[in-house]
C-alpha cells in the first residue's frame, strides 16, 4: 500500500485547510487509515482516524468539533477538513494506515498556521 498526501500549506489563525491521502496498492485490505501530527521537537501523535468497514471515526480532544475525517472509497482517498485552525495546529501531517496487519505512512505535508 502506497499514500499519497497532499494539501497543506500556509494559512491564517481560524483559516481552514483539507488535506487529502490517497491510497494505492492492496487497498481492499485496508482497515483504517488516520491522521498523525508531529510538531518541532514532539512526538507523533494520531488526530484523527476512520474505519474501512462502518466509517468509524475518532478524534483526539485537541481537534475534536474542527477537525473532520472523512473518506471517499471510490477514489480510495481520505480527507482531513480542518478548521478554525490555531498556531498550535502547525505540524508535519501524516497519513497512516493498517493493512493486513502493516503499517504504512505518507511522506508528509506541512501545515502551518500563522499571522
Amino acid at each position: 500500500v502506497q499514500l499519497v498526501e497532499s494539501g497543506g500549506g500556509l494559512v491564517q489563525p481560524g483559516g481552514s485547510l483539507r488535506l487529502s491521502c490517497t491510497a494505492s496498492g492492496f487497498t481492499s485490505t485496508i482497515y483504517r487509515m488516520s491522521w498523525y501530527l508531529q510538531a518541532p521537537g514532539k512526538e507523533r501523535e494520531r488526530v484523527a482516524s476512520i474505519r474501512s468497514g462502518d466509517g468509524q471515526t475518532n478524534y483526539s480532544d485537541s481537534v475534536k468539533g474542527r477537525f473532520t475525517i472523512s473518506r471517499d472509497n471510490a477514489k480510495n482517498t481520505v480527507y482531513l477538513q480542518m478548521n478554525s485552525l490555531k498556531p498550535e495546529d502547525t505540524a508535519v501531517y501524516y497519513c497512516h494506515t493498517l493493512a493486513s496487519g502493516y503499517v504504512y505512512w505518507g511522506q508528509g505535508t506541512q501545515v502551518t498556521v500563522a499571522s
